[in-house]
Formats: C-alpha cells, structure tokens, sequence
C-alpha cells in the first residue's frame, strides 16, 4: 500500500482527516488503494500521450503511425535487432528528397539498419565525352600508376571507369549500365574495444622479439573502421562513416601527412586519427602519438629475414615543402591493419603494449564489449550477498577490488552456502591464469556465482560527505571484453539429496580454454553472451555414478555464445544451445544428454540421447539415440542423419542433397565473417526457417526480411527508368 504522495487524501476537508485520524486511519488507508489505481491510470495517460509521436511511442505503435503516412508492405523485424522508427520519422523528409542518391543511402539504412552507399553506376561508364561538357571525373584511360584508386576498384567508393554490362543489377550479376544503381550495405557491425592486451607472438630468439598482435588470441585478423557519425540529413556516405576494414593505403597517407605537415610546420587533415582515432597503441603506459605510427605492410616476406615480419626505421626523413633542412622525425611502432600486427624496431621489446581498436563481427553473439543489460538481468534475480572486483590496475584501500582472478575465486570458496556472488571483471586485460585444481570454483548449496565482464561503478556516500560507495548488485555489462588464457573447472558441491544444489554463470567472457564440470552435484549452468574458443577447448561435463556425483540435476545452457564441442555425460536433466555456435571443427560438436537446440549453427557431428532442434544448421550429422522423443523442424541436416521425425526440413530427399549444402562466408573462428552463411549459399537456407528468415544462429538479426523491405522500399524513391539493386560489402 503507498503512502508516498496521499493526493486524494489530502483533497478532504481537515475535519475528516482528524476524525479518520481518531478511527486509526480506516478511510487514509481505503484512499490509499484508490491512489495506486489512480496512479496507474495516470501512466497510462501519460503513455498514450507519449503515443502520439513517433520519437517517444512505444515500439508496438511504429507500424501503425507508419500506417497513417502510407508506409505500408513492409516485414515486421523482431528480436530487438532494429527498429524502423526513423523510416516513419524521416517519410517526409525522404520523400522531399526521392531521386537523389542521399535518400537512396538514407531510406536503405533505416529499412535494414544496415549502412548503406548508394552508387550511380552510369557515373562510371566510360563513353565518348561531348567536347562542349567534358567531364575530367570519367576518364577512360587508367592510371596504372595511381595505387589509391586501384585498391578502391569494384568497391563502394571508387572511382575508376568501366565498360558496359548489360546483366540486370537486382539480382547482383550486372552493375555498370545506365540505370543501374547499386546499394552498397555493410552487413558486419565494428565493435570497439578499449585498453586490450596486445598479444606477443612467441619469439624463439631475441631478435624476433617485439612483435604483437592487436586479437589477444594472436589471431591476424583484419582492424574495421570505427564509424564517424553522418551529421547532416544531406550527407553522402563515404569511406570514413562505415564498418568496414581498414586500408593500409588509407593510414598510411594519413600519416605521412602529418609527418609532412609537422615538417612544413602546418596542419594536417584529420581523418582516422582525429578526436576518436581509429586505433590506439598505449606502450608503458605512454600512448603513442600518430606522428610515431609507421603503416605498411607486415606480412612475412618470400626472402628469409630473420625475425619473419618487416620492421620499421627508428627515424624518417621529410624535407619541408618550401624547402629547407631535411628533419629526421622518430618512429616508435609500425602497425599493419589488414594483418593486425604490430612491430617495434629491432631490439626494441616494451613491458607492456596495450591496444585500442575495432574487430568486425555479425551480430551481438559470443564474448564482445556489447551491451548486455538484458542478459544480466536474467542471472540477477536474488539480490547479490556477496561481490569482488577483478582490474589489473587496482586502486589502493579497495580490498574489494583485487587484481587476479584466483585471488576472487579463493574469496569466493570461503563463502557459506545460500551466498549469491559476483566477480565482475572490469577491464578489457588478459589473464594468464589456471582456474583449475586448486583454483576450482565451487559451488555450495543454494549458492549462485556470476562471472562476468562489467563494470562496477562507485556511488556517492548516503551522508554525502564519507568517499563513494560500491554496492553489491550494482553492474554495468558493456563496453568491456576481457580475455582468459586458461581453463576453468567448476564443481557443485552440494549433497546428492539436495534439493537447490547452486548454479554458476559465465557472461560476456572470451575464454582461451576448455571450461570443466568437474564429478559433482551442480544445479545449473549458464554461459551467454561468452566465447569458448573452439580451438583451445570447449564444454565438458563429468560424473561418477559410483559415489553418486553425477550432476543429474544439471541444467547447461549455452545462449548467445561461440564454443568449441561441448561433450557431456548422459546423466545430466538437459543441454540447451539457443542463438549459439557450437564448432567441433571436423569432429564431433555436441555428444551426451538430452538435448534441445534453437536457432544455432552446430558446426560438427552431433550425437545425443535425444534431440529437439528448431531453425537450426547442422553441418554434420545427427544421430539421436532415442527418435520416439523429440522433433526436428525447419532445419538443414544431412539427409542421412538418424534423428527424430522432420517436419519442413532440409534436404527433402537425396537429389537435394548436394545442391542444399551450407557454405560459410568462414568457419574459422576468429574472421570477421565467421559462421556467416556465404552469398553462394542456396535460398532454400536462407529463407528456410519458420518465418521464412534465414537458418542458423543469426536467424534473430532476420537479414532476409531486412533485405526484403529495401526492396520493396527502394522502387518509391527511384527516378523513372531506373533499377536498383543491393550489392554485400561485408
């Protein structure tokens, strides 16, 4: 009952408010109840106010203010991975400016949520000029000496001319010809990670030490762009504003003309390097100015140098532009974005290198520094009893904050059962440590840990006057990635009659290891939002069915994750794998319980007492021990896999076999396009699941329905004659 506000109480006559005081507060206690009704129906108003615009109603209106402005046709896109209100906001606008290649860009990114640059390919053709209008931009002739447009053709952005092709652009087979007009999407998002340990690529001698990788698992993969922000409505993409891979042309002039400026003592434009740099690399704790960046190429040479990769001068020289002395100016580090790498000068081998960048992925999906509010609030649901922080850089008097993670597991272990814990890693550092043996975390009866990467913010003191506080509870998953080189083993350790043996969840972790369930009694486990690297390891659950220590009341679930195999003992109630990708490589990916996946990739053969499955792309096959149980529907699995009855599946029959394949932008962790089903796949899988989107663990991004309403989109806002198609960059 809320007594907070007592409006309606407040509205009698005093003489009634003393006489109800007389009768202990019978009639204050009866308007009370009014009140709270009173203030629901006061949300509501205030909602339906908020309703009748487009930039505060709720999302389920959308549709239906859209509808008042004619937009029609379009796909509902569930999941929360968009929303279309700035298509119904911007109609208007968009229709004020229909023809104009601006529009073209704008309408494309708010249909799909997708950037998107539109490319008038007639501007490209290379035709006989009329000496009366001679266009200096549509030269036939290529320069074969100019590198900077080469690396840019048949992309987005170039600006070379081409003969014509008279194939059709809507199905992406023709793209120059004169009504022709490509839609240029980046389907792959950057993420941004900040102050990340550089990986150290082992040197067998001194003189191949000083040589990093910017992955932490000293992956070469490709840096992405981190987005500039569009600040006018008329604003034409360019290669600045996209998710996109770096160039080394693109840094590398960029830098040289810094260098160039700073011996011309002027300024130069700032682009990648600006207020928001592209990159950062922080040596010692010093950050390294772009004036002391080298950008080239890092790959290891045909010629047999001895530490395998290039490395730069200590110094360069520039001669200032209106002559003068030669200045030698220093150079600290070399970077190669293609490769990701980096390389100090020989002999050169700092203590420590820390990196800031972005990597390109598919979606919100495995360990990443996104936002994962929602997934915390699924493991949060018993108010938080107990709570440390992990950070390499631990400020003095916190010994609640402390700077290894063995150092919070022994903490934890101490703790009595009922204890519902929190270890908050709230940096993006690597840790080299082995949560194993005497580092296991246990977990007592009707006790819950969370691991988790997030950050724990300070709040001000309730007096106001005594330092800020840090409450127990008090998370913010985002932003954050940390990196474990090691394995965990975890074991429940609650007796076999216990009826809330614990349960113990992992979130937003990349972890470089196999994660164990040790012979136990373990209630539940939950990794979302996680990376279990396929190549260093996976899940394993084990039992001992001798002293009763089979974890049969287990209940594993894998959400929103990349693992490598998960192998388990029969024993356990249940495994569930839901918008997840389970990689076995050429081997085995899940083998053991009952099991029930939903929209996943599962890369490997599956093997398993019984099996549900839905929307799913199984690579291997799948063989379920019982069949009388369970379904498999709308997914792709090899036709002569023994699973329970299909209902729609794929193939339908072995002719189809073949044809229906899945191919895979890659299946190497690691690459940007990782798990992503490849353009040359057949329709059958990408429009295969029950609402006709697309098979696999990024069903719930819906691509296909995206796709499907920049086409029905583009049409009102092309110019008479023309046709317009949407071209892939990523």
């Amino acid at each position: 009952m809320s007594m907070t506000s007592e409006r309606l109480f407040n509205l009698l006559p005093a003489i009634y408010r003393q006489r109800d005081a007389d009768q202990k507060g019978q009639l204050r206690a009866l308007l009370a109840i009014l009140e709270d009704e009173l203030d629901l129906l006061q949300t509501d108003l205030d909602r339906l106010y908020d309703n009748w615009f487009i930039e505060t109603c709720a999302e389920w209106v959308v549709p239906y203010i859209g509808d008042l402005l004619g937009v029609r046709d379009l796909l509902a896109i569930d999941g929360g991975a968009f929303s279309q209100r700035g298509l119904v906001a911007n109609t208007l606008a968009y229709r004020r400016g229909k023809g104009t290649a601006a529009t073209l860009e704008r309408v494309a990114r708010d249909v799909t949520g997708w950037l998107a640059r539109a490319v008038e390919f007639f501007e490209l053709l290379a035709t006989t000029q009329n000496v009366n209008h001679v266009r200096l931009a549509s030269q036939a002739t290529v320069d074969l000496r100019d590198a900077r447009r080469f690396e840019l053709l048949n992309g987005p952005f170039e600006t070379m001319t081409h003969l014509v092709e008279v194939r059709h652009v809507d199905d992406r087979r023709g793209k120059y010809n004169l009504p022709n007009v490509g839609i240029f999407l980046w389907r792959l998002t950057s993420y941004w990670l900040m102050d990340t340990t550089a990986h150290a690529v082992p040197a067998a001698t001194p003189a191949q030490a000083g040589r990093y990788t910017f992955n932490p698992l000293g992956l070469s993969v490709p840096l992405f762009n981190r987005p500039q922000t569009l600040t006018e409505p008329t604003q034409r993409v360019v290669e600045e504003n996209v998710p996109g891979e770096l160039r080394r042309r693109a840094l590398y002039d960029e830098l040289e003309a810094r260098r160039q400026a700073i011996a011309d003592q002027g300024e130069a434009a700032k682009v990648y390097f600006g207020d928001e740099p592209v990159l950062q690399i922080t040596v010692d704790g010093t950050v390294v100015p772009p004036e002391r960046i080298a950008c080239c190429n890092l790959r290891d040479p045909a010629t047999a140098i001895p530490e395998g990769w290039h490395r730069p001068p200590t110094t360069k020289s520039y001669t200032p532009s209106a002559g003068g002395p030669t200045q030698a100016l220093p150079i600290q580090v070399a970077i190669d974005p293609v490769l990701g790498r980096i390389a100090f000068p020989s002999g050169v081998t700092p203590n420590r290198v820390e990196v800031s960048y972005a990597y390109g992925f598919s979606a919100d999906l495995g360990g990443g520094p996104y936002n994962r509010r929602a997934s915390l609030a699924k493991a949060l649901t018993k108010p938080v009893t107990w709570q440390r922080g992990v950070t390499v850089d631990t400020p003095t008097g916190q010994t609640f904050l402390v700077k290894t993670l063995a150092e919070a597991i022994q903490e934890w272990n101490s703790q009595p059962p009922g204890t519902i814990g929190v270890i908050a890693i709230m940096d993006s550092q690597s840790y080299v440590e082995d949560l194993t043996g005497a580092n296991t975390i246990l977990i007592p009866a009707g006790s819950q840990l969370i691991l988790i990467a997030a950050d724990w913010p300070e709040d001000p003191a309730p007096d106001g006057v005594s330092p800020p506080v840090r409450n127990a509870g008090r998370l913010t998953p985002d932003g954050l990635r940390p990196h474990l080189r090691g394995g965990i083993a975890v074991q429940g350790t609650a007796s076999a009659d216990s009826v809330d043996p614990g349960s113990f969840v992992v979130d937003g972790i990349l972890i470089e290891g196999a994660l164990t369930v040790q012979a136990g009694h373990l209630g539940g486990l939950r990794i979302a939002h996680s990376t279990l690297v396929p190549s260093a390891g996976g899940l394993t659950v084990n039992a001992n069915t001798a002293t009763g220590q089979d974890n049969e009341s287990l209940v594993v679930t894998v959400e929103r994750s990349i693992t490598g195999p998960i192998v388990a003992t029969d024993t356990i109630q249940a495994l569930n794998v839901l918008d997840s990708v389970v990689d076995g490589g050429n081997g085995a990916a899940i083998a053991g319980p009952p099991t029930s996946v939903q929209t996943s990739t599962i890369l490997g053969t599956t093997t398993v007492r019984s099996i549900s499955a839905s929307n799913c792309l199984f690579t291997g096959l799948v063989r379920a021990i019982r069949r009388q149980t369970g379904c498999v529907r709308y997914c792709y699995l090899p036709f002569d896999s023994r699973a329970p009855r299909r209902f729609r599946c794929l193939p339908a029959d072995a002719e189809s076999a073949g044809r229906l394949v899945p191919q895979f932008t890659s299946i190497s962790y690691g690459d940007p396009g990782y798990g992503q089903l490849a353009l040359a796949s057949a329709p059958e899988l990408t429009t295969g699941a029950d609402d006709e989107g697309e098979l696999g663990a990024f069903h719930y991004l819906q691509q296909t329905q995206r796709l499907k309403n920049l086409q029905s989109s583009l049409n009102e806002y092309l110019r008479f004659g023309l046709e317009a198609g949407a071209l892939f960059v990523t």
